[in-house]
């Protein structure tokens, strides 16, 4: 089971790298993507993790509905915002503004 979580979370981060800047995406669709549409409680976990992944883009990946769900596991709770915003993207009570508009949709974006 460990190999399969740990191939699962490369597969997360694989997607989250190529989220354009400036763009966001939800657990959802990347879990729609990988396959598996019910796991995106799974995506969360692999963002918690990658947090020391430097080349792992987390502050782009929110819930369905836009809101910063993952704001504390950043190392201040407004690091996730501040790094949105220095990319252009608008937050205003830990919600993407536009979001429908800067949603990154892997399905349609990527090819498996």
């Amino acid at each position: 089971m460990q190999e399969k979580t740990y191939t699962f979370f490369q597969n997360v981060y694989d997607v989250v790298r190529q989220i354009p800047e400036g763009r966001v995406t939800s657990y959802g669709a990347i879990a729609k993507y990988l396959g598996m549409a019910r796991s995106s409680r799974m995506v969360g976990y692999a963002m918690n993790a990658a947090h020391e992944l430097p080349d792992v883009p987390a502050h782009r990946v929110v819930n369905r509905n836009g809101l910063l769900t993952g704001k504390h596991h950043f190392s201040t709770p407004f690091e996730m915002q501040q790094l949105l915003e220095k990319e252009g993207v608008e937050v205003k009570d830990d919600q993407v503004l536009n979001f429908k508009q800067l949603s990154w949709n892997p399905t349609e974006e990527l090819k498996l």
